[in-house]
């Protein structure tokens, strides 16, 4: 038995764990002490990842589907021979915009998205849809307008805010935050502080706070548009940080001096006191912040929403502070920036969208690909993400995939969307390859962890950067090695930290341009044989996979040198980004990599002026629409994808690990389930006008009246039984989503839910004897 130093993978805050590793088994999870950001917190999902690891539907050898869908076992050498061929003739028969990669860099593999998307450059592809673009692109596009670029991302500092607004999220189960628990905690005990929850469930969260506005599902807009105006009629506003720092304010100010207040708490269903409570308490304090997540930016006016949440940190002046909301350092570049009144940027032939932050939202693919037209989606990549499952609409999916001319899925597991796939190729889990943190979003510490394998990997599954090197290699993109590359990196003495290949690097890059977008697979290729961590640990599987982390660490160190040097690390400027790279190569248990001030704030800010430009004509507009939108009509509304004690992404599909809640429950307030004859325990039929899935019912008085919830996480096949709990998406429709980022309404699917036994006595005679 050996004890290891690694990172739970099973949300954003990749928490750093102590394992006992024997065989092929975690024995023992714990948090990490030495780890710099999560200091030892553990949740308790964290502590059931050998499920994960050491599940039946792992994925071993590369398989191809056959014409009556059953799969065959073949060799890697033909599998990519194969998929290269059909991919190189896609490309030059309809040109890049036949090909579409979803995912990359998801469900906790990060360093794997280096390599990845350097297909859609080969393929000459612009259309990368993910997870990210589902959940966070109105909120990215909302970002660029206020701070000039759409990777001006905020966070919040919740451990030091004297007022701390959540907002549709329930960090007790969802985390987010630092150490979510343990903070929540001392938030709850501090008499001092103040802790308010807008939500329409009281959550565990919302038990544990100061002030909870149960607003009506869907009417989060109301409420905030209603909090700021009473913010302005009452002259709670920053004066003199919004005339320093932003531009815009009387625009805002007129329309906010309009909103109907007492008519917009009206729609929310909260008390007029308790919201002029909540907005004086925010504008009043020392320092408050917000924190934001999917209840709010998956509901309806979601774009809308997030402008919203960030003018109430903004007016009040509470950015750029100790306690208030921030930006931060970024390492890895998990978005772009991609402004669509520029015209730069590359729309998709069926509904005409544009990307936010270089990624596409999925609601829309199933109708790229089933567009008529000459230009339509063709072929596809899916890596680490199970789209048949978790993207709006399982059905539109199921049928848009069966046309495609080529489906391939890199996977640890036959997943759904694998099952619908020409050929499914294995890759390593998260604890057979090296692997890394890549949402480093903290201020003003940030920190970043590489975390080394700690077991091979199994039968014939390979690394991301294995995987889409060879099929590179395979497609005629890439040559099978670089002798001088190789030479240059294996003499080249430690003392110089790599500068000399660096150097050689870009002269071949430059001699070479069509190499150019290949520059991970190339050093993965040539420097990464030749990198080696600490001597402490030679027994390690050397760390090829991270090599392209060299050139994030020189750009890091150009960029904020003062902040790589404040966070410990030294060298001049050639030198100081190639000690980074070393020390993030050592450090089994991370390190921080940059450690900024608050001062720092302002350099963040990316438009010419370094002020916040508050003005966005299309969110003001849709702010008045909201004074004549009619009210949405009565009945059950779903709220899916709750996070619960046992539900996670798809990375966990044997469900032995669930403690509780095996059916993934749909939690119904008493009174509803009253009248529909139901109890706990009973099964219902719940449907939507998309579909219907068979749930089981569990009451619960912390919901409203009129709305349920159901996990994500759930629905998934294991040892190709059916499904276990609900497959939600079979109830959510492709074109209910926000107009203008196309992130789906999840948190506003307006349902039917019935006994089994009543729904099935109301199917029609015809369709029973079918």
């Amino acid at each position: 038995m050996t004890t290891e130093q690694t990172a739970c993978i099973l949300c954003s805050r990749n928490c750093g764990l102590r394992v006992d590793v024997e065989g092929s088994r975690l024995t023992s999870i714990r948090g990490d002490d030495a780890h710099p950001v999560s200091k030892g917190y553990l949740c308790q999902k964290a502590a059931r990842l050998q499920h994960y690891q050491e599940n039946a539907d792992r994925l071993e050898h590369p398989l191809r589907r056959e014409p009556d869908g059953s799969f065959v076992r073949v060799g890697w050498d033909e599998a990519l021979a194969d998929i290269a061929t059909r991919l190189v003739a896609i490309r030059e028969r309809h040109g890049g915009r036949a090909f579409a990669f979803y995912g990359g860099g998801g469900q906790g593999n990060h360093l794997g998205g280096a390599y990845s998307r350097q297909l859609t450059k080969a393929m000459k592809s612009r259309f990368v849809y993910s997870a990210l673009a589902q959940e966070k692109t109105g909120d990215f596009w909302i970002n660029g307008r206020l701070f000039g670029d759409q990777r001006c991302h905020i966070t919040e500092d919740v451990e030091h805010a004297d007022v701390v607004l959540f907002i549709g999220t329930n960090p007790f189960q969802a985390h987010g935050i630092p150490n979510a628990r343990d903070t929540l905690r001392e938030l709850k005990k501090d008499p001092a502080r103040t802790m308010v929850v807008i939500d329409p469930r009281k959550t565990e969260t919302a038990r544990m706070a100061d002030m909870h506005l149960q607003l009506r599902p869907g009417t989060d807009a109301f409420l905030l548009a209603a909090m700021l105006g009473i913010i302005v009629r009452d002259g709670l506003h920053d004066r003199a940080f919004l005339a320093e720092r932003c531009t815009g304010f009387a625009a805002v100010e007129a329309e906010l001096r309009a909103v109907p207040i007492e008519e917009f708490v009206r729609r929310a269903d909260v008390p007029l006191a308790d919201v002029e409570r909540v907005a004086r308490t925010f504008a009043g304090a020392r320092a408050a912040c917000v924190r934001v997540d999917l209840g709010l930016q998956q509901s309806l006016h979601s774009t809308l929403n997030s402008y919203l949440e960030k003018l109430l940190f903004l007016l009040t002046g509470n950015l750029g502070k100790r306690g208030g909301n921030n930006f931060h350092s970024l390492f890895m570049p998990i978005l772009g920036n991609t402004d669509e009144r520029t015209g730069r940027h590359v729309r998709t032939a069926h509904h005409r969208m544009f990307p936010i932050g270089g990624l596409y939202p999925p609601n829309i693919l199933p109708g790229e690909i089933e567009h008529e037209g000459e230009d339509r989606v063709r072929a596809m990549f899916v890596d680490s993400a199970n789209p048949a499952l978790t993207a709006a609409n399982t059905a539109a999916y199921e049928r848009a995939f069966a046309k495609l001319e080529l489906l391939v899925v890199v996977d640890v597991a036959m997943t759904e969307t694998a099952r619908l796939a020409h050929y499914v190729l294995p890759a390593a889990t998260q604890f057979e390859k090296w692997e890394c943190t890549g949402f480093n979003l903290e201020f003003p510490d940030n920190g970043f962890h590489l975390r080394h394998p700690l077991f091979p990997p199994r039968a014939e599954a390979l690394p991301e950067p294995e995987i889409y090197t060879r099929l590179l290699e395979a497609m005629g993109e890439l040559p099978r090695s670089f002798p001088v590359l190789e030479r240059i990196a294996a003499a080249e003495p430690a003392a110089t930290k790599h500068a000399g290949f660096i150097a050689a690097l870009g002269a071949t890059l430059t001699a070479k341009p069509r190499w150019a977008p290949y520059g991970a697979s190339i050093a993965y290729r040539t420097l990464g044989r030749a990198l080696r961590t600490s001597r402490a640990h030679p027994e390690r599987v050397p760390p090829a996979a991270a090599a392209p982390l060299i050139a994030l660490a020189i750009e890091l160190a150009l960029k904020e040198p003062r902040a790589v040097r404040r966070a410990g690390h030294r060298g001049n400027r050639l030198t100081l980004g190639l000690s980074l790279f070393q020390t993030i190569l050592d450090k089994a248990e991370g390190t921080l990599i940059t450690r900024h001030e608050f001062a720092d704030t302002w350099s963040f800010l990316r438009h010419p002026d370094r002020r916040v430009h508050l003005e966005i004509p299309e969110m003001l507009g849709a702010l008045q629409a909201l004074r004549d939108e009619p009210a949405t009509p009565s009945g059950l509304v779903l709220l899916a994808g709750e996070r619960r004690a046992y539900n996670a992404n798809q990375i966990f599909r044997e469900p032995a690990w669930r403690k509780m809640d095996p059916d993934g429950a749909m939690r119904m307030h008493p009174d509803d389930a009253r009248e529909r004859g139901l109890s706990s325990g009973s099964r219902a039929v719940c449907e939507s006008d998309t579909g219907q899935v068979e749930v089981t019912i569990e009451l619960d008085d912390s919901l409203r009246p009129g709305m349920v919830t159901l996990p994500h996480g759930y629905g998934m096949r294991y040892r190709g039984g059916a499904p276990i709990g609900p497959q939600l998406n079979r109830l959510t429709a492709s074109d209910h989503c926000d107009p203008l980022a196309r992130t789906p309404f999840h948190k506003h699917v307006p349902v039917r839910v019935t006994a089994v036994q009543a729904a099935r006595s109301e199917v029609p005679r015809e369709a029973t004897r079918e």
